[in-house]
């Protein structure tokens, strides 16, 4: 298995990281990166302390251009763009106005069907996504893992994205203590979820976090669907969501060996000549 060095999916003091942009770039001349991308999670219209400000984003590109000057890893602009219905600026807009040369998508918050209040599933705190589970779905978890997923397929219906972030992270806080990833109704939705990424043309990230945040057992996505996603010929790349320097290449050789178990035998990278991933 042959996996491009680098790391695509990151977050800096911009947002809700722990690392400045210049302590990320040290680490990855450490590490031996070839390409660094930063992600931060892009502007949200209510106050939060997870993600980049409108004020503070004309600042963030212009530090990643100046860091350009003073390393051989390839930087590169980026954001992490939550998708919540009828509330987040478009993905294709944030991309051009910002000069960005790629954009995640991603479903962090999740809007009930019916009603105010919004659903955080990420996070340290497993109490959060139980209380907006009560509060918001009155425990009725199939409603509520429904929603998620009819979120994530909406994002990839209406919203261009290069990369689709950790896109079965509904699992993290349940730890099959609500549903199971065997059950029927979960299958069907996931598996849309794949159908939609492929027709879409978007790269799936197997992302790292969960395990050496050990608040999960697996990828994000699971193993199964990385198979699936391989039957579909659907292009891949490893990210490890580092949210300080030291976590940049966290479990990234043990990605790579669970891709070639899969099937996989290379990973994406982007290339600077074209603007574009290639695969």
């Amino acid at each position: 298995m042959t996996y491009y060095p680098a790391n695509y999916h990151t977050h800096c003091l911009y947002c809700d990281g722990k690392s400045t942009l210049e302590e990320h770039v040290r680490e990855a001349e450490k590490q031996g990166l070839l390409q660094l991308g930063f992600s931060s999670h892009a502007p949200v219209p209510f106050e939060n302390k997870f993600a980049i400000s409108e004020e503070d984003l004309p600042e963030y590109i212009r530090e990643i251009d100046r860091l350009k000057s003073q390393t051989d890893v390839c930087l590169l602009k980026a954001l992490e763009c939550d998708f919540i219905p009828g509330m987040t600026v478009d993905f294709a807009d944030r991309k051009s106005v910002n000069g960005l040369d790629y954009v995640i998508g991603g479903v962090h918050l999740v809007r009930p069907p019916h009603g105010d209040g919004l659903w955080f599933i990420d996070g340290p705190k497993q109490e959060i996504y139980d209380n907006g589970l009560r509060e918001l779905f009155d425990n009725n978890v199939k409603l509520a893992v429904t929603t998620f997923w009819e979120q994530t397929f909406e994002m990839l219906e209406t919203q261009k994205m290069d990369i689709i972030a950790h896109f079965d992270k509904i699992k993290m806080h349940n730890r099959n203590r609500f549903f199971t990833e065997d059950e029927s109704w979960y299958k069907i939705l996931a598996d849309k979820a794949i159908r939609l990424i492929k027709r879409h043309d978007v790269i799936v990230e197997v992302n790292t976090r969960g395990l050496y945040k050990k608040r999960s057992d697996s990828f994000y996505p699971s193993t199964e669907l990385l198979m699936k996603a391989r039957k579909a010929d659907i292009p891949v790349l490893i990210s490890s969501d580092a949210h300080q320097a030291e976590e940049l290449t966290l479990f990234m050789p043990e990605a790579a060996a669970e891709l070639q178990r899969c099937g996989y035998d290379h990973t994406a990278w982007f290339d600077v000549e074209k603007g574009r991933f290639v695969y």
